[in-house]
């Protein structure tokens, strides 16, 4: 069964919790030994109903406050395919486990409170989930039961979040509003009949329409080196293989390829993953791929098509959200991990500051504080081979880390 990742975002107390807690419960995904241990610990709460956030919230801290705080991944699966969702919190000093929970998702569930409309975070959300270019977005407005379903209250902030959607650098593909009260489980599972004026898709109704490209042929094709093996025994004497993942695009047997950094060319004799021969490696897949010919290859070396082959950068300009309490200045070191290589770095330049509730660009703002997002100039002192992060999302990213203290201290996206 395919699965489809997703990641929930939004303000404080917008439901998000309890609404991945619905999700479970409406698909049958709880445990009677859990549900009994939910109702308990609710009651303890002195509350009159089951809190099916606390599904998520696992934390004692997050427990005692009522919120979330670190990111939560969850598992269900309907008749159609699996589900992971990442429950990331809505506290400003937590972007950056916002960051993270998002980095791999497909669909992203923004939530708002139908009392309140917009608010910062929304803002700040948003743009991180254009940031990473998730390519679904679905905008739940939340807690309709407080506002009596009001059509006209769903409609305005539609049209507020349309305004928002104009301003952005990156449209996703599929847009979809769809009012909800995750409390009560309306519109969640099944379609309301006290949101009767709502003609669309119930929120898990839609979830099981959405396709995606899994073989990931939109992308230029990149294989990563991991390891290479060479097991010199009896059977296998003479046997050198390349071990690691096809993070984009895809392989066949014969294709020629061109290893970075060395730029030597060979073609692809074999394709091999445990003891089965495949003829086609697919984005995602981690496989051994053996060649006609012996070239400079190691750990860290990357293979892709020699038309399209990304170029050896020692300069790079990227968009980066800052996630350390220490400041961003000009001229610091870091270390750049970008997929297993890692150089070191100067932060030559911020080039500008982005006010993510306005997305306007702060000129003259030349510091990243926490959860800052912005845009800097990296020199390396060797080359990695990155692409644009719009142009190919899995081999556009990277983090930097302060080599003193081991902290990631930022993610950054290659322009």
């Amino acid at each position: 069964m395919e699965v489809l990742r997703i990641t929930t975002s939004g303000s404080v107390d917008d439901g998000k919790s309890t609404l991945i807690g619905r999700l479970l419960y409406d698909t049958h995904s709880i445990p009677q030994d859990k549900m009994e241990a939910l109702h308990a610990a609710s009651k303890r709460k002195g509350l009159d109903f089951t809190d099916l956030s606390l599904l998520t919230d696992g934390l004692v801290a997050e427990r005692e406050q009522g919120i979330t705080i670190d990111v939560a991944h969850i598992y269900f699966s309907t008749p159609t395919r699996k589900y992971i969702i990442a429950d990331t919190p809505g506290h400003i000093e937590y972007t950056r486990n916002m960051v993270t929970g998002a980095s791999n998702a497909q669909v992203s569930l923004i939530l708002i409170d139908a009392r309140k409309g917009i608010v910062e975070q929304t803002y700040r959300h948003f743009f991180i989930a254009s940031l990473l270019r998730i390519p679904y977005l679905v905008v739940c407005v939340n807690k309709m039961d407080l506002v009596e379903y009001s059509e006209a209250r769903f409609n305005q902030i539609v049209e507020d979040f349309q305004a928002l959607i104009a301003s952005a650098a990156f449209k996703a593909p599929s847009i979809k509003f769809i009012p909800i009260s995750s409390l009560y489980g309306e519109n969640v599972a099944a379609r309301s009949e006290k949101i009767s004026w709502y003609n669309g898709e119930s929120l898990l109704e839609y979830l099981e329409q959405i396709t995606f490209d899994h073989a990931d042929n939109s992308h230029p094709a990149r294989f990563k080196v991991q390891s290479v093996i060479r097991p010199k025994t009896e059977a296998y004497h003479d046997f050198r293989g390349f071990a690691g993942k096809v993070v984009s695009g895809h392989f066949n047997v014969g294709d020629e390829v061109i290893s970075l950094p060395s730029q030597q060319k060979s073609k692809i004799k074999t394709i091999e993953q445990f003891e089965t021969q495949l003829t086609t490696a697919e984005a995602r897949q981690s496989v051994v791929i053996t060649l006609e010919d012996e070239i400079d290859t190691s750990r860290g070396s990357m293979f892709s098509k020699p038309e399209n082959a990304p170029a050896l950068l020692k300069e790079l300009s990227a968009q980066v959200c800052w996630m350390d309490q220490q400041k961003l200045v000009p001229g610091k070191a870091y270390l750049l991990q970008h997929g297993i290589n890692r150089v070191k770095a100067k932060v030559q330049l911020i080039q500008h500051v982005i006010d993510v509730t306005s997305n306007k660009i702060l000129e003259d703002k030349k510091e990243l504080g926490l959860n800052d997002i912005g845009k800097i100039t990296v020199k390396l002192a060797q080359p990695v081979f990155a692409d644009s992060y719009d142009a190919n999302p899995a081999n556009g990213a990277f983090i930097l880390i302060d080599e003193f203290s081991n902290s990631t201290v930022a993610v950054g996206f290659v322009d």
